[in-house]
C-alpha cells in the first residue's frame, strides 16, 4: 500500500505499573501525545516497558520504524546502579521503562535519530550517555528541594516556578533566542555529572543542571528538566521546544511541512 502523505512516527516512553494490585498497565499521561500531535506535528506511538522480554533485536525493530523518540516525565526514578549510585529505599523504581529506555536512547543518539527528554527522559539520557544523577536532589548540600508539593492544588503545583539562566552556546539557545526562561519544576532527582559530551544548556540559581545537548550527536537530542509538555499550548517557549523537535523529526523522516516526501535533490 502507498502512503500518499506520510506523517512521522514518534516513539513515547511508556511506563510499568500495577493497577489495583491486580493489572499491569503500561501508560503515558495524554499532555505528552497531545503536544506530539498538535505542537510536533507528528503521530505519537507508546512504547511499552518490556524490553527485557522483546525477542532478539527487539531495540533495533523498534528504531527501524521510529522518527523520533519522546521521553516522558515520571514519578519513578532510573534506579542508582544504572551510574553508580549508592541505592535507596522508599521511593517508586521502574526498571522496566530503565531496560527500554537505556537502550533506545543509546540506539536512537547513534542513528541520528532525533530525542527529545522530559524531566526523568533528562535523567534517562544523561544516564544512557555515561553520567551520573542525584538520587534525592533535595538531601545534597547546596541545591534547595525541587520536588513539587503535593499540598497545593495541582494548577498551582505545575505552574512555571524558577528562571534559568540558558548558556550562549547550544540548542536551547537556538530554539528559545533568549538567555533565560522561567520554568516548573516537579522532580526530585537530577543530574549530578553530566556524560561526556553533554553540553549545559542552562542551569538554576542554585546550579542545578536544568537542560542539555549532546553538540556531536548526528541528530536533535535535547533534554530538559521541566515539563513542557504541560504548558505546550499556553506558553510559546514550550510550543517551541515541541516545535523544534518535530522540524528536526520531520527532517529526519525525509517529509517537509506539508507533509510530502523530500527528493534528494531537495
Amino acid at each position: 500500500m502507498t502512503v500518499s502523505s506520510p506523517v512521522p512516527i514518534v516513539g513515547v516512553s511508556a511506563c510499568r505499573r500495577t493497577h489495583e494490585n491486580v493489572f499491569v498497565v503500561h501508560w503515558v499521561m495524554q499532555r505528552n501525545l497531545e503536544a506530539i500531535i498538535e505542537a510536533s506535528g507528528c503521530v505519537p506511538l507508546a512504547i511499552p516497558a518490556m524490553a527485557r522480554h522483546f525477542p532478539a533485536g527487539g531495540i533495533d525493530s523498534i528504531l527501524d520504524r521510529l522518527d523520533g523518540l519522546l521521553l516522558t516525565g515520571s514519578p519513578s526514578n532510573v534506579e542508582p546502579h544504572h551510574y553508580g549510585g549508592e541505592p535507596f529505599e522508599g521511593d517508586l523504581n521502574d526498571p522496566d521503562r530503565d531496560a527500554t529506555t537505556l537502550p533506545l536512547i543509546r540506539g536512537a543518539v547513534r542513528r541520528g535519530i532525533p530525542v527529545f527528554a522530559i524531566c526523568r527522559g533528562i535523567q534517562e539520557l544523561n544516564v544512557a550517555m555515561g553520567g551520573s544523577l542525584y538520587g534525592k536532589l533535595h538531601e545534597a548540600p547546596g541545591h534547595r528541594d525541587h520536588r513539587s508539593d503535593k499540598t497545593r492544588p495541582r494548577g498551582v503545583r505545575t505552574a512555571r516556578q524558577h528562571p534559568i539562566a540558558i548558556a550562549g552556546q547550544g540548542l536551547l539557545r537556538r530554539i528559545l533566542g533568549a538567555d533565560s526562561a522561567v520554568v516548573n519544576t516537579l522532580h526530585a532527582q537530577g543530574i549530578r555529572e553530566p556524560a561526556p559530551g553533554a553540553r549545559v544548556n542552562a542551569v538554576t540559581e542554585d546550579g542545578v543542571v536544568e537542560a542539555i545537548d549532546f553538540p556531536d550527536s548526528p541528530g536533535f537530542a535535547l533534554g530538559v528538566q521541566w515539563h513542557p509538555e504541560i504548558t505546550y499550548d499556553t506558553d510559546a517557549n514550550s510550543r517551541a521546544l515541541f516545535e523544534a523537535f518535530g522540524a528536526a523529526v520531520r527532517a529526519y523522516a525525509g517529509v517537509d511541512t506539508a507533509g510530502g516526501l523530500l527528493t534528494a535533490a531537495e
